[in-house]
């Protein structure tokens, strides 16, 4: 029992160091990629091709003195960034590693829980500062998360009800013979805009919009904590992008295709971010409660008839 319990526990402090890293060079890689976009060369003076960067920011970052306003929740505050990371970073245990010792009958179920969740540590991080624009920024990603986990959980119900089953692994496994990518394209660009809509990346990003809310809820925080909340952003970009890959080529896991896709998927990311213009936020909730809801909604009843018909026959 407790060989097991140490297994578990140096197997996911493997996953976490290797997450960590992952988000380091991540952002080095956006930095390098956004450069290009704009016809410039990006980090490049430390170490080969700017390669030791992401460590001089990190240790610039935790190396700065951070300001507490008066009339902040001090506690509140600090406690936040800290949340954040934790749940960008247990959210990693659900996607099937070869070293990841539990898998989640219910990984979905645990998977929307977080995506829940984390929406509390943004908003005590926007209302703990008692500043308006951090406040303003908080309200915005709470109305935007919870708009487009609704269509996020719509379209996985789809692919809970194709594989009959609430884990990763069965969903991964429903796709050995044809990736759920062919057949749910229409659900696959929702999923992909639906995603960036959940991690307030451009052209979303109107909790960071820069020309109007100076930097949304995390503008009261420096050093540290910023450090805290800038990993627990870049983590779940990863973690959407490995998702991507699972949910829509399950069959391709655990093969070299998988890390190039996967690279392909984050670079998208990335490559929006340096090509697309903010929307306007009404046409953001138009598009989440106008035109993704319903159509993922008939979706979800054809499938529910397809599986009808199939089991009649059957029979």
């Amino acid at each position: 029992m407790f060989m097991d319990f140490i297994m578990g526990f140096v197997s996911y402090l493997i996953l976490f160091i290797n997450v960590l890293i992952g988000v380091a060079f991540l952002t080095l890689f956006e930095r390098k990629l956004l450069g290009y976009v704009q016809l410039r060369k990006g980090p490049n003076k430390l170490g080969i091709m700017g390669i030791m960067q992401p460590f001089s920011d990190a240790i610039k970052l935790f190396s700065k003195e951070y300001l507490v306003g008066y009339n902040f929740n001090y506690l509140i505050y600090l406690i936040s960034p800290f949340m954040m990371l934790l749940l960008g970073l247990f959210i990693w245990m659900l996607l099937p590693f070869i070293f990841n010792l539990c898998q989640m009958s219910l990984g979905v179920l645990f998977f929307l829980s977080i995506l829940s969740i984390s929406v509390y540590a943004v908003m005590y991080s926007g209302w703990s500062s008692n500043s308006a624009y951090s406040l303003l920024g908080a309200l915005r990603a709470i109305a935007q998360t919870i708009s487009y986990e609704v269509s996020l959980a719509l379209i996985m119900i789809v692919l809970i009800l194709l594989a009959d089953s609430f884990s990763f692994n069965e969903i991964m496994g429903f796709q050995n013979n044809l990736c759920a990518f062919i057949y749910l394209f229409p659900l696959f660009l929702m999923f992909l805009i639906s995603s960036f809509a959940e991690l307030n990346r451009s052209p979303f990003d109107f909790v960071e919009g820069e020309s109007e809310l100076v930097s949304g809820f995390n503008i009261e925080y420096s050093s540290g904590p910023f450090a805290f909340l800038f990993l627990a952003e870049y983590s779940m970009i990863l973690f959407f992008s490995m998702l991507w890959v699972v949910l829509f080529f399950g069959y391709l896991w655990f093969n070299i295709i998988t890390y190039f896709l996967i690279m392909i998927c984050f670079s998208l990311i990335i490559l929006v971010r340096g090509t697309y213009p903010r929307f306007r936020y009404d046409k953001l909730m138009g598009l989440a409660w106008k035109m993704f809801l319903p159509f993922s909604l008939n979706y979800l009843i054809f499938i529910l008839a397809l599986k009808l018909m199939i089991v009649i026959n059957l029979c």
